[in-house]
């Protein structure tokens, strides 16, 4: 992300983008105000970017937005481009992962995961082989072979969000969102899965942006942190040059490092004078 200089193509750009739900009346709600901010395309690698905020500060408003949803578009004020052009609606080049489980129930799961590929294979061109093929890696890649035909209800939590990743990055976004997508998992699955999402985001090459409510999580997973404001959103502090997990180290081992627990507390000593109404 740049405020001024940009060395590479823009992604994503929001230009004074202001949310009002419920505009003219007396449920009014502003989530998001003058919002503004650049992504740069990062040649071979792309940047994985996690937002902190207060509940009800328009993070999720963010992502709804740049997802292309109708029911959050269009911004109240404002432009969203992407690769300079302004968003319509949703597109394969933008996956999502929600918090809670988005499969659909009556399909197993190599049904769930081919089904993006099968609606768009038209337009991508792919083959009966290829979509069987590129299905069953991401399955690998995710670790869920020998489940491919299973159903949801029969996986496990930490599972179903396996998933949820695969059913998103077989389509190769360009640009994956995740709501505060390991939240409802008990702790050691939530590490497993933070370290799946990092092996991951390397072969992608793609922009992720997480939302988390996790100090923690953000810290580890994040190449810049980003600070809500209070509602309305808007972006009050970015933390730059966090410490990068090492390669092989569990989450845990590498959360104890001094290094990351430095970092953690200085991002939560800004998130609490953003609680506390000083930002």
């Amino acid at each position: 992300m740049s405020d001024t200089t940009h060395q590479y193509e823009k992604i994503i750009e929001f230009k004074e983008v202001s949310k009002v739900w419920n505009p003219g009346t007396s449920k009014a709600f502003t989530a998001l105000k003058d919002l503004n901010f650049v992504i740069e395309d990062l040649p071979g690698k792309g940047e994985l970017i996690t937002i902190l905020g207060p509940s009800g500060c328009g993070k999720s408003t963010l992502l709804n937005l740049l997802a292309g949803f109708q029911e959050t578009l269009p911004v109240t004020s404002g432009e969203i481009l992407l690769w300079g052009k302004p968003i319509t609606g949703p597109g394969i080049d933008r996956g999502m992962v929600f918090q809670k489980y988005s499969s659909f129930p009556h399909l197993t799961i190599i049904d769930n995961v081919r089904f993006g590929l099968d609606i768009n294979r038209i337009f991508l061109a792919l083959s009966e082989e290829e979509i069987e093929k590129r299905t069953r890696d991401w399955i690998k890649k995710v670790g869920l072979s020998g489940h491919e035909n299973k159903y949801p209800h029969q996986l496990s939590g930490g599972q179903q969000q396996r998933v949820a990743l695969a059913r998103s990055l077989v389509l190769k976004p360009r640009i994956l969102l995740m709501d505060e997508p390991f939240s409802a998992l008990d702790e050691p699955t939530r590490l497993e899965m933070q370290l799946l999402l990092v092996d991951l985001w390397k072969e992608i090459e793609a922009t992720v942006i997480l939302v988390t409510h996790s100090i923690v999580e953000a810290v580890y997973l994040g190449d810049m942190v980003w600070l809500f404001s209070k509602s309305p959103g808007r972006i009050v502090k970015i933390f730059k040059d966090l410490i990068k997990p090492i390669p092989g180290m569990p989450p845990m081992e590498f959360q104890k490092k001094k290094e990351f627990t430095d970092a953690v507390d200085n991002v939560a000593e800004e998130f609490r004078k953003i609680e506390q109404g000083n930002q």
